[in-house]
């Protein structure tokens, strides 16, 4: 097998231990898991395998789709441009982007985008998964759009359609796609090493994400008319996370390219007041605005309990947190980010090989107790 690398602080041991026995199992192909505290790198560990053949190691700087993990890049993007004083997320969508307004959207707000609560779950007209590499088709389509519940009244899981969302009210103020945005003003100026829109240049470093067995069920029992919907039009196949088309587009809900060292990079920003490797990049209110909630109860979607923040999930009945103030995101197949903010701990998990889950499946789960098991004892 390819051997575990990195570091971890001893306290956390036991972590390695975990992720090693992840990978001789078979549970897992090839994975990485970081963690900080205070900002500072506590664990950093990457092993295994690229691909499925197992041909290429899984390296230091192997990077992967991480799907929905994604929307926490996009959400820190707009939680950044609200700290600079150019959103905010009570106002209108159709404020920054008129042509929202249509089909009885005129009171939809930026913060309803962020949680999941605008009704626009998923696309009414017919769409092919090369739709979605077009920015300008997708967001009219959306503009035009009638939503499919009253807005404001229920979370139902926006899992394509969020990134757009938000992506071009970011785009309508600054001028600059959500991806540019992102990489000049977090990602470049952390170093980090994730990429919403990824260059040719750096296809050569991206393991292959493994589809999960037998298709994959996004929600508990028989699937709703909307949930279909939503995972039908277009299908989201994760082969076609292996091409540039889809690499090389900005899918700011999905397609975000990087590793557990790099998603932490960047969130640590919101485990630690603003501050990642030493620099402030958000005050420490504007971090703490995604713990503002904005709606709970029974997502249409994912037809399980749901607490929704701006842009984050928050701990709630269905998700016990060791500590209230913490914000987390996956991404579908297994990825995780978590935000503790009261430990000022920030982990994540990125893996290639999928479990059939978008809510997430117990090897982030387990790495993650581990570290919290040592921090609280």
């Amino acid at each position: 097998m390819s051997d575990m690398n990195g570091f971890v602080d001893p306290r956390f041991e036991g972590v390695r231990t975990t992720l090693a026995a992840m990978l001789a199992s078979g549970q897992d192909i090839g994975a990485s898991f970081a963690a900080t505290i205070d900002g500072e790198p506590v664990i950093d560990l990457w092993g295994g395998w690229a691909d499925e053949a197992q041909t290429r190691p899984w390296e230091r700087d192997t990077i992967v789709n991480v799907y929905s993990t994604t929307k926490t890049m996009t959400a820190l993007t707009a939680l950044w441009l609200a700290d600079q004083g150019e959103l905010k997320f009570e106002e209108r969508v159709a404020h920054y982007w008129p042509e929202f307004a249509a089909a009885g959207k005129q009171d939809v707000t930026v913060a309803m985008l962020m949680s999941h609560s605008a009704g626009l779950s998923g696309f009414a007209e017919p769409m092919q998964p090369e739709d979605l590499y077009d920015w300008d088709l997708v967001c009219t389509r959306l503009a035009a759009q009638a939503p499919y519940w009253a807005p404001g009244t229920a979370p139902g899981y926006h899992a394509v359609t969020q990134g757009y969302l938000v992506g071009e009210v970011v785009r309508r103020i600054t001028g600059k796609s959500l991806g540019t945005v992102f990489a000049e003003n977090l990602a470049q100026p952390l170093g980090a090493d994730f990429h919403i829109g990824l260059p040719a240049s750096e296809d050569a470093r991206v393991a292959d994400l493994v589809p999960p067995p037998g298709g994959a069920a996004i929600s508990p029992g028989e699937p709703s008319e909307l949930t279909k919907n939503m995972q039908s039009n277009p299908r989201i196949d994760p082969l076609d996370t292996r091409t540039r088309a889809w690499r090389g587009a900005e899918i700011p809900a999905a397609g975000g390219q990087g590793n557990a060292r790099s998603v932490v990079a960047v969130q640590t920003l919101m485990a630690n007041g603003g501050v990642s490797g030493g620099k402030r990049l958000l005050s420490e209110a504007g971090v703490r605005r995604a713990q503002e909630l904005q709606i709970e109860g029974h997502d249409l979607i994912l037809n399980m309990p749901v607490t929704y923040g701006l842009g984050y999930g928050l701990p709630g009945p269905a998700r016990p947190f060791p500590n209230p103030n913490s914000v987390f995101w996956g991404g579908y197949g297994g990825s995780l980010v978590v935000c503790d903010m009261d430990a000022r701990l920030c982990m994540s998990y990125v893996m290639n090989k999928m479990a059939g889950t978008t809510v997430g499946d117990m090897r982030a789960g387990m790495l993650m107790a581990g570290v919290w098991g040592a921090l609280l004892g």
